[in-house]
């Protein structure tokens, strides 16, 4: 069943939807910049049979959230995972993709006591290269209309899923064209694309104290080098643990299950006795 948390807004509040399964200590999870909350169904699936008590929560304008927020990005993200874990009583281990994964990473390093361990899948620790400006141009131009919604689903059904599709690839995709193409989202998510920084995330990394999990595809297209990008993580984040995962680019816990989940759930199992 689909909850809701109103969170501020300039405008007076907007509802963040999320779900909430199982039972035992708590999990939350956010998906990556244009997707949904079920891209993590798989990973919550495994989680609640161990034990755990998952919540799912939908990305900021998208999804079953609202419209209406004003503020995006990995600091608001990071708030929206402090508010869950507040509402539904924590501490949490909390999953993030692409830019949640980011957020994660910043909310573990201002709550401690809040957030138990860090699950980072594809996360951003800095801005990925190229010339600023041009980017943004570009995804102005990629994420307009009419083509706009087209642009995103195609890239993300091919390049960043490259290597090994998920088992539901076809019909995932589906579900986020159909969620694009509701009035207004599609100019929510490129305001997202074109303002996205992850400064906040570079600036914090450091501060983190509790175990993190980063794990990349070796085919992701949104590092020169996953392999090299890894490994700065692990420099950057104290005692970050990594896993490179063959034959799966920015979504390897959907793409490569197999070698993802075992390693995940053994790492939440761990944080989980830890406490």
């Amino acid at each position: 069943m689909t909850s809701f948390l109103p969170r501020p807004t300039a405008a007076g509040s907007a509802r963040l939807a999320y779900e909430v399964r199982g039972e035992g200590p708590l999990v939350v999870t956010i998906p990556g910049m244009g997707d949904l909350r079920s891209a993590d169904a798989g990973l919550a699936d495994a989680l609640v049979d161990d034990g755990f008590r998952v919540a799912t929560v939908d990305q900021r304008n998208l999804g079953d959230s609202e419209r209406g927020f004003d503020v995006l990005g990995d600091e608001a993200t990071a708030s929206d995972y402090l508010t869950i874990i507040e509402e539904l009583g924590g501490p949490a281990v909390v999953v993030g993709t692409s830019m949640s994964a980011s957020a994660a990473l910043i909310a573990a390093a201002e709550r401690p006591d809040l957030v138990r361990a860090v699950v980072a899948l594809s996360p951003f620790v800095r801005n990925a290269g190229g010339n600023p400006a041009i980017n943004r141009l570009l995804f102005r131009m990629l994420f307009a209309r009419p083509w706009g919604v087209a642009a995103w689903t195609a890239y993300y059904r091919s390049t960043l899923n490259r290597g090994q599709a998920p088992a539901d690839h076809a019909e995932h995709v589906a579900a986020i064209r159909t969620a694009l193409s509701q009035p207004g989202r599609l100019a929510d998510f490129r305001r997202l694309a074109v303002e996205l920084d992850h400064a906040p995330a570079e600036a914090r990394a450091g501060d983190v104290r509790v175990p993190v999990l980063a794990v990349i595809g070796a085919l992701d297209p949104d590092y020169t080098d996953p392999a090299a990008e890894l490994a700065h993580i692990a420099e950057v984040v104290p005692g970050a643990r990594t896993l490179l995962v063959d034959d799966a680019a920015h979504y390897p816990h959907r793409q490569r299950p197999d070698v993802v989940l075992p390693a995940v759930r053994a790492f939440v199992a761990e944080a989980a006795a830890r406490a």
